[in-house]
């Protein structure tokens, strides 16, 4: 983007803050918009860095308003297959050619998009077995894309969870898969010591956006919101396919 330095972290700074409120309120974690947001701004690498580290918080800070009850039991049999699978998918794109991962990422998240959309209303079977094949899909995805929260939300949604405990579950599940993917960046130069300065700004946008986003919740349909920022994800996403090409 033909932006100063300065414009480019201030701009970057409110997309965040955007992603992290949309995020909270569709229930499908920020991950989902603020990758392909994030990657106009800088390399892929460094987004994958960034926003492991920026989830951290940004679970904690749900965790926190969300806390009136967390499954145990879908954390355990969701959330062990997701950490296993994201440390393998974030050793992995150490080894791929970056631009291929952004491409792959890309054309993932509109299909996932778009597999949202027409399967909006129509959750997956309650089953051990698809909490195991959830927890593994998320979790190698966030590590090699930046983002398994669809994925994870999928297959929370067939448990109909009341909306607290549904996010309160995925928060904590994702507090595992990120502090582990963020472990694995960070030792492979992900986040460069130039970007430490936003850990401050993460944190305050994590608290505040988390927050905004659960009193929004309480008085507007999830639905809708979850319908406006799959749009957004379809546009960015090929957007950035569109400029890869």
């Amino acid at each position: 983007m033909n932006l100063g330095m300065e414009e480019k972290y201030y701009l970057f700074v409110i997309l965040a803050f955007v992603s992290e409120i949309l995020g909270t309120i569709s229930g499908f974690g920020s991950s989902i918009l603020f990758v392909p947001v994030a990657s106009l701004f800088f390399d892929f690498k460094t987004v994958l860095g960034i926003t492991a580290v920026f989830h951290v918080f940004s679970n904690l800070a749900k965790i926190v308003f969300f806390r009136k009850g967390i499954n145990k039991e879908i954390v355990l049999k969701l959330g062990i297959p997701a950490v296993l699978f994201v440390v393998l998918g974030a050793f992995i794109t150490t080894l791929i050619p970056t631009k291929h991962i952004v491409l792959l990422m890309n054309i993932a998240l509109v299909l996932l998009a778009v597999y949202l959309l027409t399967r909006f209303n129509k959750p997956i079977q309650q089953s051990n077995q698809n909490l195991y094949i959830g927890g593994i899909l998320s979790g190698f995805v966030a590590g090699i894309a930046g983002t398994g929260g669809a994925i994870r939300g999928i297959t929370l949604a067939a448990f109909q969870l009341p909306k607290e405990i549904f996010i309160a579950t995925s928060a904590l599940i994702d507090l595992g898969v990120d502090t582990s993917r963020a472990i694995v960046y960070v030792g492979n130069g992900y986040f460069q010591k130039e970007y430490v300065f936003l850990i401050p700004f993460l944190i305050g946008i994590s608290i505040v956006g988390s927050y905004i986003g659960k009193m929004i919740l309480k008085r507007t349909s999830e639905n809708v919101f979850r319908y406006i920022v799959l749009g957004i994800i379809i546009l960015t996403a090929l957007a950035q396919i569109i400029r890869y090409v």
